[in-house]
């Protein structure tokens, strides 16, 4: 699924360069669950944009797919995180005046132009928020759900357009222990019963615990890089 090779990037701020990557080399396989965890500054969130395709490495190479992405233009660029990627952050990024389902909805009218027609996006949507367990709350706004509800409904805004490969970036970073907990058992639902492919970010190392591999970055290098034996997830969404 990933593949880079030699990946190093390099930022410029006055007369000095800022080594975020240095020589990164490793493949993640379809439907791996990896945990890349390490300290602020270690390079762990430079990578993943890389991953996502919202920056470009300085040097290397990123295949996705078998396919080398690193130097596509912008716009080729913008069409396979359209297709094949899909993101959640530590901030929820909802709008606060749509309910669950329009927030949901949202990404699919930007997909092919905006073709979808308007009957398919809500099925789409109502989909996507069944397989994180919330078709009880899609008519609530933000205001109205728990911080572990509204990561589920970013989550499932990220599912909305059948991506491939899902990276989410702190997705926990907002939340508390037992939250953090079931929005991981999500995570680790997607990845056990419908083969996504999932990166997270994070710098808990309980949290870190749930993937099938754990990253370990330090100073933009690969510190360590090992199997694990994921925490077993329930059999249903807490809400």
């Amino acid at each position: 699924m990933i593949a880079v090779r030699d990946l190093e990037k390099e930022y410029h701020v006055g007369d000095h360069v800022i080594h975020a990557l240095r020589g990164i080399t490793l493949d993640i396989a379809a439907r791996e669950f990896v945990t890349v965890v390490g300290p602020s500054g270690s390079g762990k969130s430079t990578f993943m944009h890389i991953l996502g395709c919202l920056d470009r490495p300085t040097r290397g190479h990123y295949l996705l797919d078998s396919r080398d992405v690193s130097n596509l233009p912008a716009d080729e660029l913008a069409r396979v995180r359209n297709e094949t990627i899909g993101f959640v952050f530590q901030g929820f990024n909802l709008l606060a005046r749509a309910s669950a389902l329009e927030n949901v909805e949202l990404p699919l009218l930007y997909t092919r132009g905006g073709a979808l027609r308007a009957a398919e996006r809500r099925d789409r949507a109502r989909r996507a928020l069944a397989i994180v367990g919330l078709s009880d709350r899609e008519e609530h706004h933000p205001n109205q759900l728990s911080g572990g509800q509204q990561q589920r409904v970013a989550i499932a805004r990220a599912l909305v357009n059948h991506p491939k490969l899902l990276l989410a970036d702190e997705p926990t970073g907002n939340l508390d222990t037992d939250t953090s907990h079931e929005v991981m058992e999500v995570f680790a639902r997607l990845r056990d019963a419908h083969g996504l492919t999932l990166l997270v970010i994070t710098h808990e190392r309980d949290i870190a615990a749930w993937g099938t591999r754990t990253i370990d970055f330090k100073d933009g290098r690969v510190n360590l890089d090992r199997e694990g034996e994921r925490v077993a997830a329930p059999t249903t969404c807490a809400s």
